[in-house]
C-alpha cells in the first residue's frame, strides 16, 4: 500500500483529537472514511464538511466502551457493505491519580476500550486484509507504553499492551501484505487532559494532533512496525529503557505529580 487514496479506513475516536487530525488529512487524500465515536453530531458534521470538499464518508456513532461494542460495530460496517482496507485504532482514554481513587466501571471502561475494542476489531478485520493481500492496521499507544507511570498505572499498562501486541502481531503478519504499525505519541494538545483530569501544565510543549496524525499515517505506508512522534518523546523512548526500573519509576512518579495532576 503506498497511498490512501481509494482506500476504505476505519477510524476510531475520529470525532476530536488526534482521531480528527487523520481522518482530516485522509479526506484530502481521497480515502473513503467511515468514522466512529460515540458523539454522532459531531461525526455527522466532520462527515458533512468531508463530502462537501469531495470526499466520501459514512457515520457509525458507536460507543467502543462497552462490552461487546467492536463485534457489534464490525456487524454494523460489514452489512452495510463496506470491505476495510486500513483500520486505524486511535479511540482511547486515560485517568491521572491514585488508582485506588479511581471508579472501578471507569477503570473497567478504559481497558475495554484501550484494548479489548482495539483487540477484537483488529481480529476481525485482519482476515479478510490478509485474504486480499493488502491492507494496514494503525494502532495508537503512547510513550506511556515504555515505562510503568505510577498514578497514571492502568492507562500506562494499556499503552504497553497496545505497543507489544501490534509489535508481536507486525512479525506475524509480515510476508501477509498488511502492514500494523504503532504510534506513540507524546503530549499531545487535544481534550485528552479535560478528560483524564489533567493539569494544562503537563501539556506546555505539546505537539499539535496534526503533527502526530501525519507521523503515524506516513508510518503505516512506510510499513514501521512503531514509530514515536517528536525527537524529545523519541529520546525519553530509548532512556527509558536504559535507566534501571527503580529510579524510572521515581522520576515518573515526580513529573505526574508535578506536572500532571490538576490542582484542586
Amino acid at each position: 500500500m503506498d497511498s490512501y487514496y481509494g482506500q476504505t479506513v476505519l477510524v476510531t475516536g475520529a470525532s476530536s483529537g488526534i482521531g480528527e487530525a487523520m481522518a482530516r488529512q485522509l479526506a484530502f487524500q481521497q480515502a473513503r472514511l467511515l468514522l466512529t465515536a460515540r458523539s454522532e453530531d459531531k461525526l455527522e458534521a466532520l462527515a458533512a464538511e468531508f463530502r462537501r470538499a469531495g470526499a466520501e464518508a459514512h457515520v457509525f456513532a458507536h460507543d467502543l466502551g462497552e462490552a461487546g461494542a467492536a463485534e457489534a460495530l464490525y456487524e454494523r460496517v460489514t452489512e452495510a457493505g463496506h470491505e476495510v482496507d486500513v483500520l486505524i485504532n486511535n479511540a482511547g482514554f486515560g485517568y491521572v491519580g491514585p488508582f485506588a481513587d479511581q471508579a472501578a466501571a471507569g477503570v473497567e471502561g478504559m481497558a475495554t476500550l484501550n484494548m479489548t475494542a482495539l483487540t477484537v476489531l483488529t481480529r476481525l478485520f485482519l482476515p479478510a486484509m490478509a485474504a486480499r493481500g493488502h491492507g494496514g492496521v494503525l494502532n495508537v499507544a503512547s510513550t506511556a507504553s515504555y515505562q510503568p507511570i505510577p498514578l497514571m498505572s492502568v492507562y500506562a499498562a494499556t499503552k504497553a499492551y497496545v505497543r507489544s501486541f501490534s509489535e508481536a502481531l507486525a512479525a506475524e503478519v509480515r510476508d501477509s501484505g498488511v502492514a500494523v504499525t504503532c504510534l506513540c505519541p507524546g503530549p499531545t494538545a487535544t481534550a485528552f487532559a479535560d478528560e483524564a483530569g489533567m493539569s494544562d501544565k503537563f501539556f506546555r510543549v505539546a505537539e499539535t494532533a496534526e503533527k502526530v496524525a501525519s507521523v503515524g499515517l506516513d508510518a503505516l505506508l512506510q510499513g514501521k512496525r512503531t514509530v514515536v512522534s517528536g525527537l524529545t518523546n523519541k529520546v525519553g523512548a530509548v532512556a527509558s529503557r536504559l535507566v534501571p526500573t527503580g529510579p524510572t519509576l521515581t522520576i515518573a512518579r515526580r513529573i505526574i505529580e508535578t506536572q500532571a495532576m490538576a490542582e484542586g
